[in-house]
């Protein structure tokens, strides 16, 4: 069999099993399964009978348990690279690109021989090792309350940088962290626990513990760490933060209390707030 067909008969599967992104994540079963670039698979490669029934069972797999396919694959793609994830590790979304790209502005204004960050509930680790993939005087240090998920984070840093660029911790947000950052960065839960039961399947896949904030708006994280950070922080050190929808304001109010200044909200492509800046 070829590639092109191939892809015709995943791309069958998963739309006659009513997927809604079927034509993308049938590209995705057929990088994952082939290992082929995308413009051999376009060029319409042979392929062996065993990477056809892989193919097939994953794309059936998705159909019958409407699991995630990035968890299916055991991988996600994030800045063009991909990452290991599984059932431990929240799957990386395209919104939290945008906090590592205004975390790379960040670092750029600071004139420093090594800018210090902490990613604080790192998960797989996709935050620290895209900053890193991306700058060249970085140090990150990647904490997280799950030993499971930080097993993950340090599986993908070994493979794509040097062993002293990121690290990882175990810690329940600043539990067992003593140093001083000058950039904090973190993608907390923010789901209210009250709409877990409003939310899309494919979701409830990933671990609660990365979803939900026990408050009713959802900023029940944001205030743990603003509030707790400044010991943390060097001078005129910032914190960034991924939004949910509608938490910008809360978020920003939560910041002034607590004596941060420059207070930035940016907003993502589909102009919904989706980044908050503050400085200390």
């Amino acid at each position: 069999m070829k590639t092109q067909k191939l892809l015709k008969k995943i791309e069958e599967i998963l739309k006659n099993g009513n997927i809604e992104e079927y034509k993308a994540e049938a590209k995705l079963i057929i990088l994952s399964t082939t290992k082929l670039p995308m413009e051999k698979i376009v060029l319409d490669e042979v392929i062996e009978d065993n990477i056809f029934q892989k193919a097939t069972k994953i794309a059936e797999d998705r159909v019958k348990t409407k699991k995630p396919i990035q968890q299916l694959l055991g991988e996600s793609y994030f800045m063009g690279n991909a990452f290991k994830v599984n059932e431990n590790t929240l799957i990386p979304r395209d919104e939290t690109e945008f906090l590592v790209l205004k975390t790379i502005e960040k670092i750029k204004t600071i004139k420093k021989e090594k800018v210090h960050i902490l990613d604080v509930g790192t998960g797989s680790g996709i935050i620290p090792i895209s900053i890193a993939l991306n700058t060249k005087n970085v140090e990150i240090l990647g904490v997280d309350i799950s030993t499971s998920a930080l097993t993950v984070a340090i599986e993908n840093a070994q493979k794509y940088l040097p062993s002293n660029i990121v690290l990882f911790r175990k810690s329940d947000l600043f539990e067992n962290i003593k140093e001083t950052f000058d950039i904090i960065v973190s993608n907390p839960p923010y789901i209210p626990i009250k709409e877990k039961n409003s939310l899309q399947e494919e979701v409830m896949f990933d671990p609660e513990l990365a979803l939900f904030a026990p408050d009713d708006d959802g900023v029940y994280f944001y205030k743990k760490i603003i509030e707790n950070s400044k010991p943390h922080l060097k001078e005129n050190g910032f914190v960034l933060f991924e939004l949910g929808i509608g938490q910008s304001e809360l978020v920003k109010k939560i910041m002034e209390e607590n004596g941060f200044k420059n207070i930035e909200i940016v907003k993502d492509l589909a102009e919904i707030d989706r980044v908050i800046i503050g400085q200390i």
